[in-house]
């Protein structure tokens, strides 16, 4: 499969990576092409494009920025999108300091950012995912109680099984809890998630859904 991913950073790279050694096409798309010469030298199979170019490259569009910039990174992708898969693993983190390991979000109440990404681009198909564990876990993850869980949503079917392969090629066991509305919820996962690493120094850990 051929994968765009547009970002620069820690999880872009760990995607990048991971999904190259499972057989993959990637391209990662930057503003900023000098980020990620040191990464392209020395990962072989990736590639480094603009984020317009790495769109449309992809069968597959992964959303890997700053929550904040997400919304600019999804703009700089452009047609890109259309009618794509595009797995978002952003998260809308404030520009603040946790208190007692609590993040802020920028999004209110009954609000994700994914929603606001999918009411700017409709011809897209956006599938939360990747957002609520350490870039250190994202591939390949090993725990004594077997595979972690993924929570995914999003409002087209096909869109989530692509999402649910994926993640099944990289070792997790996905759980689909529905339209996009569902982000409101997946969302703050990621803050949970952080509570531990900001007051224990922990970041290794990942969430199960025991059924």
């Amino acid at each position: 499969m051929k994968i765009g991913i547009i970002g620069s950073g820690i999880v872009a790279q760990t995607l990048a990576a991971g999904f190259i050694r499972h057989g993959h096409e990637v391209t990662l798309g930057t503003r900023d092409a000098a980020k990620l010469a040191d990464y392209a030298g020395r990962t072989p199979g990736a590639r480094v494009a603009t984020s317009a170019q790495a769109a449309a490259f992809g069968d597959v569009v992964v959303l890997a920025v700053k929550g904040s910039a997400a919304l600019q990174a999804a703009r700089d992708a452009g047609a890109g999108l259309d009618g794509k898969p595009v797995l978002d693993t952003t998260n809308p983190i404030a520009d603040a300091p946790p208190v007692d390991g609590v993040l802020a979000s920028f999004t209110g109440p009954g609000q994700s950012l994914m929603e606001q990404l999918q009411r700017e681009f409709p011809k897209a198909r956006f599938v939360k995912a990747f957002n609520s564990v350490g870039a250190a876990r994202m591939i390949d993850p090993s725990f004594a109680g077997g595979p972690p869980t993924m929570f995914i949503a999003g409002n087209d079917a096909d869109a989530k099984d692509v999402a649910r392969r994926l993640l099944a090629e990289v070792g997790w066991d996905a759980a689909d809890m529905g339209s996009a509305v569902a982000a409101r919820a997946i969302e703050p996962l990621a803050v949970l998630w952080c509570i531990p690493g900001f007051r224990d120094n922990s970041w290794t850990h990942a969430f199960k859904l025991l059924r």
